[in-house]
C-alpha cells in the first residue's frame, strides 16, 4: 500500500497507466520481493525502543497496513512492552518523579511515545509489570 503511495506521484509525471503499477506491484508480491508481513515485522523492529505500542500500531495503520498483520507483529513484542517503555523512560528521565509537576512532565512524555496509562503508572511507582 505504501509502496504504491510513493510510486503513483512519479508513474503519474511519467505518464504510466495506473494499470501497469498495479500489475508491477502484484508481481512483486507474487515473487515475494514485496511483503506487508515482512514490512511489519521490520517496522515494529525498528520503532519498539522508540515508541510504545500504541504509536507504533497507529503509524503502521496510517501506512495500510492491515489490522491483522499489525495484531500479529506486535503481538510478538507485548511481552516485552513493559521492559521497553521503562527503557524508554529511562533515556530521558533517570529517576522517579519528586513532584506532581515532575510526574505530569514524565506522564505527558511517555503518553506522546504511545505508552498506556497502566504501564506509565508501573514505571513512575517503580512497580514491576506483575505487580498490580
Amino acid at each position: 500500500m505504501e509502496l504504491n503511495k510513493k510510486i503513483n506521484p512519479y508513474a503519474a509525471s511519467l505518464k504510466i497507466p495506473n494499470q501497469d503499477i498495479k500489475n508491477l506491484l502484484d508481481e512483486l508480491v507474487e515473487k515475494s520481493w514485496q511483503s506487508d508481513i515482512r514490512f511489519t515485522e521490520q517496522f515494529i523492529f525498528s520503532k519498539k525502543n522508540k515508541y510504545g505500542l500504541r504509536k507504533v500500531a497507529h503509524e503502521l495503520k496510517l501506512r495500510g497496513v492491515d489490522s491483522r498483520l499489525i495484531s500479529e507483529g506486535l503481538s510478538s513484542v507485548k511481552s516485552e512492552e513493559f521492559l521497553l517503555a521503562k527503557k524508554i523512560w529511562s533515556k530521558k528521565y533517570n529517576h522517579l518523579p519528586e513532584s506532581i509537576e515532575e510526574k505530569t512532565k514524565q506522564i505527558r512524555f511517555l503518553q506522546s511515545r504511545g505508552i498506556g496509562l497502566d504501564l506509565i503508572l508501573k514505571i513512575l511507582t517503580g512497580k514491576s509489570p506483575e505487580t498490580t
